[in-house]
Order: C-alpha cells, then sequence, then structure tokens
C-alpha cells in the first residue's frame, strides 16, 4: 500500500469545483480545502508507485483549474 498527500494550488475561484472533482477520484481517501499555499490537501491510498503517478499526472492533473501539485509520499 502506497500512502501520499497531493498538495493542489487552483487557480483563483476554482477551489470548490475542483475539489468536487478531486473528490470523485477513487483513491482520493481524503480532499479538504486549506489556507496557506496551497489550496486544497488530499490523500490518496493506492497499491504502488505506478496507480499513484497514474493518478496524480491522469487523474488530478488533468483537471482545467489547477495551476500546480506537489506529492508527499509517506514512509
Amino acid at each position: 500500500m502506497v500512502t501520499a498527500y497531493c498538495l493542489i494550488s487552483t487557480a483563483p475561484g476554482k477551489t470548490m469545483e475542483i475539489l468536487q472533482k478531486v473528490k470523485e477520484i477513487d483513491a482520493v481517501k481524503l480532499a479538504d480545502s486549506v489556507a496557506g499555499e496551497f489550496d486544497i490537501v488530499t490523500r490518496i491510498e493506492v497499491g504502488s508507485l505506478k496507480e499513484l503517478s497514474k493518478i496524480v499526472f491522469g487523474e488530478i492533473r488533468v483537471i482545467p483549474g489547477i495551476m500546480a501539485t506537489m506529492t508527499l509520499i509517506v514512509f
């Protein structure tokens, strides 16, 4: 099991829309809007690093309005 946090920065006014889309992704177990450098923090749980890469690059980063992400893998 691979667990990671993905921090998401959104375009102004897009946070809540993006938050709802991110919550629909099966591997995302938690997603909240937060204050600070990033606008959304997610907790992702998958079976492998390959699956994590598919979720981050193939499902999260392709959402319109996402400006940047930072993925933190849990040891």
